[in-house]
């Protein structure tokens, strides 16, 4: 069983939905489904697997926020490297 969707031809959709489904997954939508012994049951798989496929469509990602680390984690960081360079330093042999 086959379902297709028309995004242009779709009176549900926004211009703006729309033209991010165009965008993301093109003008038609298309699923196929072949997995049940009954026609029902695949049709019903169709519509989901294309309602699915116009979710993942319309899905707006979130913008990411750049952020920097606390002063105190900073300070974290550097004390510990003080404490692995000293480590460092007192397992060599000593200077003459």
């Amino acid at each position: 069983m086959e379902a297709v969707f028309d995004v242009e031809a779709s009176a549900s959709l926004t211009d703006r939905q729309k033209q991010r489904v165009l965008r993301k997954a093109g003008g038609t939508l298309r699923a196929i489904a072949q997995d049940e012994r009954s026609q029902a049951r695949n049709r019903e798989l169709a519509i989901e697997r294309v309602a699915d496929s116009l979710r993942e469509a319309l899905h707006v990602e979130r913008r990411r926020r750049p952020t920097k680390p606390s002063r105190a984690a900073v300070e974290r960081r550097l004390e510990q490297k003080r404490r692995r360079s000293q480590t460092k330093r007192l397992r060599q042999p000593p200077r003459d």
